[in-house]
């Protein structure tokens, strides 16, 4: 069942070249972060170009339950009156963030360090998602937290009335954790610092800057050291928010696997945290160039040109590169079958605790496709015969997970016969327009009943 209603099953079928302009949504990280951190700044901050998905909407809706005003003004362009640093007020209802672990655990770091109560909620799919690893740290800052078995939701965060600043090593690459930490520490008096081993993506601290807050980032022995001095006044922000690279990847894969294609994506960020899964196709082979390079809200962007590439080679993706890249595994993993060769995708075990057990939710759609997939805790590999050789012709759970479900409908597009997804209703939650622009660009995409 979709997040927000009944079950709606989606088949793609194979296509003829895909070929124009697609105009995706705005980033969903950024989106978040622009509504969170207006929410707690003293004024007015503007932001344009926002991601209007289930997921960033339940976040708006949250703000307005701490008591910011968050008002649409249409067609993308949203304002925050916020209320400022440690003057959020208690909500008056059970905050629910849908399909969004991002969304819950950036929110529950924002609140932990005001002296206030909330309970927080989600979809089938978040409430099984382990919170564990953002609660720990804010019991650092004295917040408790009270949940289901397990660390899950639904779970009552109390805010720490005297809170504590905090030196905390992130012990797996997670940029909801760093968020977590850094936007609790916001309300800490002191200095908060955050340690990663390895770098994950840094909007948060882009954000924090340019909202006024004090924050350095310094790369030591130890690794990246994120240092953050507690309660400032944030400024109001006037805030562009550029296209999301994890939702652009489904376009420019689909360009890259069907015969013919031609496709560019404009103003897409470009953030060196974000931008592996373009990195990799590039080392596979595809014909995927950047144009128009340029600066837009201090985030690198350009637009990105996918071209049909039947010579694209299956590779070892580095381990280290899964943070910048860890929404695009599964997209990833079909253009994959549609190389030449075994790709092996190592160090991501984090997809197994996303919106659903991503390695395990592919590669059971996989291999009923016809496609030949082995896995491990942390890894996974799938073996492509070239263009043109995924049989299809299966039925695949979606398991409420968007990016799951936007990869079969790629994965139709390329395949003997047409694959099915058991509910597209999920991929509302970052790309309600996945379906019509698609269908623009020359993808079958079509409803059979269900």
């Amino acid at each position: 069942m979709s997040a927000h209603g009944s079950p709606t099953p989606m088949m793609s079928s194979p296509s003829g070249p895909l070929s124009g302009v697609a105009d995706v949504p705005g980033d969903k990280s950024i989106s978040h972060r622009s509504l969170i951190l207006g929410a707690m700044a003293v004024g007015e901050t503007r932001i344009t170009g926002l991601l209007e998905g289930e997921d960033v909407l339940d976040t708006a809706r949250a703000m307005r339950a701490f008591g910011a005003e968050v008002t649409d003004h249409g067609g993308g362009a949203w304002s925050v009156h916020g209320v400022g640093v440690g003057g959020f007020a208690e909500p008056g209802q059970v905050i629910d963030c849908g399909n969004s672990g991002t969304g819950v655990r950036l929110i529950m770091g924002a609140m932990a360090t005001s002296p206030i109560t909330a309970t927080f909620t989600g979809d089938a799919s978040l409430n099984k998602r382990p919170m564990a690893r953002v609660t720990d740290p804010l019991a650092q800052f004295g917040a408790q937290a009270v949940g289901r078995s397990g660390g899950r939701l639904p779970m009552t965060i109390v805010g720490a009335a005297d809170p504590l600043p905090v030196r905390y090593a992130v012990p797996v690459p997670s940029a909801q954790v760093k968020s977590a930490v850094l936007l609790a520490g916001l309300n800490a008096p002191g200095r908060t610092v955050v340690i990663e081993k390895e770098a994950t993506r840094d909007h948060t601290e882009r954000m924090l800057a340019g909202f006024g807050a004090e924050i350095a980032t310094e790369d030591t022995e130890e690794g990246r050291v994120i240092t953050l001095t507690g309660q400032p006044e944030l400024r109001p922000q006037e805030i562009v928010v550029p296209r999301d690279p994890s939702s652009a990847a489904f376009p420019v894969c689909a360009a890259l696997i069907v015969p013919g294609s031609d496709v560019l994506v404009p103003g897409i960020g470009l953030n060196p945290t974000r931008a592996g899964l373009f990195t990799t196709l590039r080392e596979m082979g595809a014909d995927l160039t950047y144009e128009n390079a340029r600066e837009e809200g201090g985030e690198p962007v350009a637009d990105l040109r996918a071209r049909y590439s039947p010579d694209m080679k299956g590779i070892d993706v580095p381990p280290d590169r899964a943070a910048s890249m860890i929404d695009e595994y599964p997209v990833l993993s079909v253009v994959a079958a549609n190389a030449s060769g075994v790709t092996m995708m190592r160090g991501v075990a984090e997809l197994r605790v996303k919106e659903s057990d991503r390695i395990d939710a592919m590669a059971e759609g996989l291999r009923a496709n016809g496609v030949a997939v082995e896995e491990g805790p942390d890894w996974w590999s799938v073996t492509g015969h070239g263009p043109g050789s995924v049989a299809g012709g299966a039925t695949c759970a979606s398991r409420l997970d968007h990016r799951i479900a936007m990869s079969f409908m790629v994965l139709g597009m390329a395949a003997q016969a047409p694959v099915t997804v058991d509910d597209g209703g999920p991929i509302a939650t970052s790309f309600p327009i996945f379906e019509p622009l698609m269908g623009r660009l020359g993808a079958a995409l079509s409803h059979p009943a269900g």
